[in-house]
């Protein structure tokens, strides 16, 4: 008999183990990648950050001085399911269209260090 017979049964054999390893590590990341995107969408975003409080959201979603004509006062907290609903085209719960528009313009604008700013980032990220 040749060596190569003698290496065949046991590749195999290490073959089954990697697919039977594979196999149980999809599902086990499975139900943690479930659990992280249902507690992504229980993430919340103040409008506006609480360093800005007091301030308005105008319609294009920047932050003005409160009182100024056509801007909004500040939104309070959303949760990230109901942020992810209004940018698909809904409306934030509580406030009228325009309101809503002003309020996720803010929110697109949010930048790194800004309350706010990882849980809209991980509404951005797709789902496996």
């Amino acid at each position: 008999m040749s060596d190569d017979n003698a290496s065949g049964p046991k590749a195999s054999r290490r073959a089954l183990m990697l697919g039977a390893a594979s196999v149980s590590a999809i599902v086990s990341i499975r139900p943690a990648l479930a659990q992280t995107s249902a507690s992504v969408l229980q993430c919340e975003i103040p409008v506006p950050d609480p360093g800005r409080a007091g301030s308005f959201i105008a319609p294009d979603g920047s932050i003005v001085p409160s009182g100024t004509p056509g801007a909004f006062p500040a939104g309070g907290t959303y949760k990230a399911e109901d942020v992810k609903r209004a940018l698909n085209g809904g409306t934030l719960p509580g406030v009228d269209y325009e309101r809503s528009r002003a309020y996720t313009n803010y929110i697109r604008r949010l930048q790194s260090g800004t309350s706010g700013f990882t849980c809209f980032a991980s509404l951005q990220m797709p789902r496996g």
